[in-house]
């Protein structure tokens, strides 16, 4: 099979959508992907067998939402280019759009009129995701616009998959057929993400580690604040931040002005590889999301990350979080509560045999739940369209 990886994003360092594209590489698909592009990459590469196009530059660096937008729209008519062309020259037989934004999903409309089937993958919910990002109610025009995008970017397409089993009984309830969406949450993949922590390290530093978007409601600066609650008591400590994303500057503004530029690094966007090999030598996870907010149902992918990498995790208790996970194999704290953030670090870091007890529980989780052991749910979705296609052909 030909396919495609749509995704406004950058391909080395999104783990969903190379996920995908690898697997569909290791059974013998020919793939392609179409992404955005860092300053200093190449506009084309081949990636573990996937050939990774990059069609636009993109810093992060939007500060509201028109800014935001134009640079979406680019990339939308960019994408319907490429993919327009490539329909008479090497068509798809699948074209798999990853969200956001939901409207990305019309780039296909060439190839889609020419038989070419089309999931809608939605990473996160747009309206809920616009209304955290830019602060807007639920009932302001531009959400209740987003919530029109969305039903018609659904009805449009194929077949959606949505990233987690909350988001699958929202959906199903206002936007699509339960028959025309699957749930598929972010697994790890052993091929990049596997049990290798506890690696030598120079020094007797502790080390927590946060590798992801760097938005409000992932909560981020309250690890900062906890880091500064912590420093006297706890001299070792180090936290590492990996990513990039709107409140990168407000981030160094605040490590700037609570005086732990020693203690915290801001490490920006890398390759999943060089995450990895980060994480296999750190001490802790840290995921701090805000439960208040868009975080409470956005399901974190590196927490399975962490587990599938041998380290014990530190996560704030989400309703997306407590769905998955149990207090056996996740160290839950209050979520926004940052007293109650450094306690638990501090707990950890006094507590090996707790984190050894995290370790041992999540083992048994991750062995059920990683890409190797999920991924035939992906297979069998995709090829029972393909011989749908081929028996309506012949």
């Amino acid at each position: 099979m030909r396919a495609c990886m749509l995704a406004y994003t950058f391909y080395d360092a999104d783990n969903r959508v190379r996920r995908y594209a690898e697997a569909l590489v290791r059974r013998g698909d020919q793939v392609d992907a179409i992404a955005l592009a860092r300053e200093g990459q190449p506009s084309f590469e081949v990636i573990r067998g996937v050939r990774v196009y990059r069609i636009q530059k993109r810093s992060i660096d939007e500060t509201g939402p028109f800014s935001y937008l134009i640079k979406l729209l680019l990339f939308f008519l960019r994408s319907a280019w490429f993919l327009a062309v490539r329909a008479f020259r090497e068509p798809y037989q699948l074209i798999h759009v990853h969200s956001v934004p939901d409207f990305e999903v019309f780039a296909t409309i060439v190839p889609r009129l020419l038989g070419t089937r089309v999931i809608l993958d939605i990473h996160d919910i747009v309206p809920e995701f616009y209304a955290s990002k830019f602060k807007v109610g639920e009932r302001s025009l531009i959400f209740r616009a987003l919530l029109l995008v969305e039903r018609l970017s659904i009805a449009y397409s194929n077949h959606v998959i949505i990233a987690n089993h909350l988001w699958y009984d929202k959906l199903t309830q206002r936007s699509v057929r339960p028959e025309k969406c699957t749930a598929i949450i972010n697994y790890p993949d052993p091929a990049i993400f596997s049990r290798r922590g506890g690696l030598a390290r120079a020094g007797n530093e502790f080390v927590l580690c946060y590798p992801g978007t760097l938005s409000w409601h992932q909560g981020i600066d309250l690890a900062v604040e906890a880091i500064a609650l912590l420093r006297g008591d706890i001299p070792e400590l180090r936290l590492q931040l990996i990513g990039d994303g709107p409140e990168r500057e407000n981030l160094k503004r605040l490590i700037r002005e609570r005086g732990l530029e020693d203690r915290i690094s801001l490490i920006g966007l890398i390759p999943m590889e060089e995450v990895a090999e980060i994480m296999s030598r750190i001490d802790l996870g840290i995921v701090p999301k805000r439960a208040d907010s868009f975080g409470n149902e956005a399901f974190s992918t590196k927490i399975m990350e962490f587990m599938a990498m041998n380290v014990p995790v530190l996560a704030s208790r989400t309703r997306v979080d407590e769905y998955y996970f149990h207090d056996g194999i996740v160290q839950f704290f209050e979520s926004g509560n940052v007293p109650d953030l450094a306690d638990k670090i501090r707990l950890l870091y006094q507590d090996s045999g707790r984190r050894a007890e995290l370790r041992s529980r999540s083992s048994a989780f991750i062995a059920q739940n990683s890409w190797d052991t999920r991924q035939h749910e992906y297979f069998g979705l995709i090829d029972r369209w393909a011989s749908t296609r081929q028996l309506a052909a012949v």
